[in-house]
């Protein structure tokens, strides 16, 4: 089991005002799953998102990785676990603006040690021609579409070989011609026993996915399998 959340909850508290965003969430996520996560804003999702992708923990209730309690991990093993077992993709991309798509794509790397330079950049060659831009390799952020920015995003999410890739809003930012070419490709990745968890606030993109996990005021009303949308045959819209 790659992931498995026992009655997860988390409280923001400002100003002695405690403000429940999690109530008890309990989920496993199996390798090689595609799950979206679904939910209207302040359902939780991205507090939940925020979670599984260490970037931040919760107030009671157990979260395992990989079989191991991530409780017991300290600031050091949590940072290595984020750059080298999680791919992240950003609804706003977060690339360098000054920075070519190669050099993009390498910036995870630049936290792990003892990397042979030939063979990481022989990496992100490969999965700019698996993403379709292998032509742009020397482009800035500023000299592509949305649609390309956020292709480039998904290679650099796997220069690191991630155990887990959490996608948060892929297709927010753009049109649905570009937002189907990126959830292809995440399917494609999919079909490749990638692990996917993805949050997003569409149904029809969620339909993209194998599995459909709906939160509602912090807890989880709906887990179900799903039959995958097809991108090639019936296109992502609303």
């Amino acid at each position: 089991m790659l992931i498995k959340l026992e009655k997860v909850t988390k409280d923001y508290i400002n100003e002695q005002v405690v403000t429940p965003a999690l109530g008890g969430v309990s989920f496993e996520i199996k390798q090689g799953e595609f799950a979206a996560v679904i939910g209207s804003s302040g359902s939780g999702k991205s507090t939940l998102m925020h979670i599984i992708g260490f970037l931040d923990k919760p107030t009671q209730g157990q979260y395992f990785f990989d079989g191991e309690d991530t409780s017991q991990f300290d600031d050091e093993k949590l940072a290595g676990i984020r750059n080298q077992k999680v791919g992240f993709i950003f609804q706003t991309y977060n690339l360098l603006a000054r920075t070519s798509v190669l050099d993009n794509i390498l910036l995870p790397t630049i936290y792990t040690p003892h990397l042979d330079k030939k063979e990481v950049e022989k990496r992100a060659q490969e999965l700019l021609d698996k993403v379709g831009l292998s032509h742009r390799i020397n482009h800035r952020p500023n000299q592509l579409s949305g649609g390309e920015q956020q292709r480039v995003a998904i290679a650099r999410a796997l220069i690191n070989k991630p155990r887990l890739i959490l996608a948060d809003e892929p297709t927010g930012n753009l049109d649905s011609k570009s937002g189907q070419e990126v959830m292809e490709v995440l399917q494609d990745l999919n079909e490749e026993n990638h692990t996917i968890l993805m949050v997003t606030h569409e149904k029809y993109v969620a339909e993209c996915a194998r599995r459909i996990i709906e939160l509602k005021d912090g807890q989880v009303i709906s887990d179900q399998r799903v039959e995958i949308r097809h991108l090639a045959k019936d296109g992502l819209e609303k």
